[in-house]
């Protein structure tokens, strides 16, 4: 029994081991062998029985020697060209079976090495496939696509790790500098020190927050308490809640709404805009304006946009401007550039809502445009997520 196992262990094994090419080829040579024998079996068994029966109809005596050598020249002439031309056919068969398997393996063949360098860390890797069939063809693009994400994706990353590793130094060092100043005597605890201690305390937390929130929303766990609300209360609160940090920074913000209603969680929608309108003062000179409007648009959707004259965007960073961590501009101090999350918990908000979130714009110096679409009264259906 033992022995038997492992027999069968091995054939297993020795079969698994082959290539998909090869796998093909065997089994096409195997249905067609099974044919050709199939074919040459009806042949022998049906073929001599009906030549017989038409001969004794044509007039032949049966058992004369005649009959005997006509039915011996027929079986004789039939396994010939039989025989012959199955071969003929099997080995045309076995020699188109042989090229469609070796243009099915070679560009699988392609997407394995490219997936190997993929797993590797080499988010380079490209297939190009062609005449191997619009499936291969397809499946080779749908690769391409997700080689590119895992790129982007290992940027964002890297990214992450380096933002993450600023947004950290910066307030350590400043808590280890001060509590190391407190403990030999050099920095007095006043209210100077306890301020900038608590701010940096409260910058740590507001990263723990912040990187929280981003989780939930990439899981799509962003809880709602929706009511109905009008889009210009909305508008109003955001537009007085940052009324004193444009006001430090000359820039002009002025708020234009309609009494168009919505169903919202208020506190998540607050949370949308105030980034959108902190991300706008970041970009905006001073002098500048940034104006925040809302009306009901095509469909009954209730349409909130922030558009600012400031430094605009290119095409690349409008592609990526939602991606966590993602910074426009990669040489802007971080203190002013934000951590890289705030648009990101913004669009996963408003998906929360069945609503979307875009952005726009001309170009750098141009200005841009983000557009917050939301379900209006009724309509709305946003999903409950805890």
């Amino acid at each position: 029994m033992s022995l038997r196992g492992t027999t069968g262990s091995r054939g297993r094994t020795a079969v698994d081991g082959w290539s998909l090419g090869t796998r093909l080829f065997v089994s096409q040579a195997v249905v067609l062998v099974a044919s050709v024998a199939t074919a040459g079996l009806v042949a022998a068994l049906i073929g001599p029985s009906l030549f017989h029966t038409h001969l004794l109809e044509s007039g032949q005596e049966a058992g004369s020697p005649e009959m005997a050598h006509i039915e011996q020249a027929f079986t004789s002439t039939s396994v010939v060209s039989l025989g012959g031309g199955l071969l003929v056919a099997l080995a045309f068969a076995l020699i188109v079976t042989w090229y469609l398997t070796r243009r099915i393996r070679r560009p699988i063949a392609t997407l394995a090495d490219a997936a190997h360098r993929i797993s590797a860390g080499d988010y380079s890797a490209r297939v190009q496939i062609a005449g191997a069939g619009p499936e291969l063809a397809t499946l080779a693009d749908s690769f391409n696509q997700m080689a590119e994400r895992f790129g982007s994706v290992e940027d964002t990353r890297r990214r992450l790790l380096s933002d993450l590793a600023h947004e950290l130094r910066t307030p350590i060092a400043t808590l280890s500098a001060h509590l190391e100043g407190l403990g030999d005597g050099v920095v007095a605890w006043d209210d100077s020190t306890l301020a900038v201690l608590q701010n940096q305390a409260e910058r740590l937390a507001r990263l723990a927050r912040d990187l929280d929130d981003v989780s939930r929303a990439e899981e799509g766990r962003i809880a709602l308490d929706v009511s109905v609300q009008s889009s210009a209360s909305l508008v109003e609160r955001a537009v007085d809640q940052m009324r004193d940090r444009y006001a430090a920074k000359s820039v002009l913000l002025v708020g234009d709404a309609d009494d168009s209603e919505v169903r919202v969680d208020p506190q998540r929608i607050a949370q949308v805009l105030d980034n959108l309108l902190a991300n706008a003062l970041r970009h905006t000179p001073s002098g500048g304006r940034v104006a925040v409007s809302a009306h009901r648009g095509h469909g009954g959707a209730v349409v909130i946009t922030v558009a600012d004259d400031g430094e605009g965007m290119t095409g690349e960073q409008l592609a990526h401007i939602f991606e966590r961590f993602y910074r426009g501009d990669s040489a802007r101090a971080h203190d002013e550039g934000g951590s890289g999350i705030g648009l990101t918990i913004a669009r996963a908000i408003a998906d929360a809502h069945g609503g979307r979130l875009g952005a726009s714009s001309p170009g750098p110096g141009h200005g841009s445009t983000f557009t917050l679409a939301l379900p209006g009264g009724s309509d709305a259906h946003p999903s409950r997520s805890s």
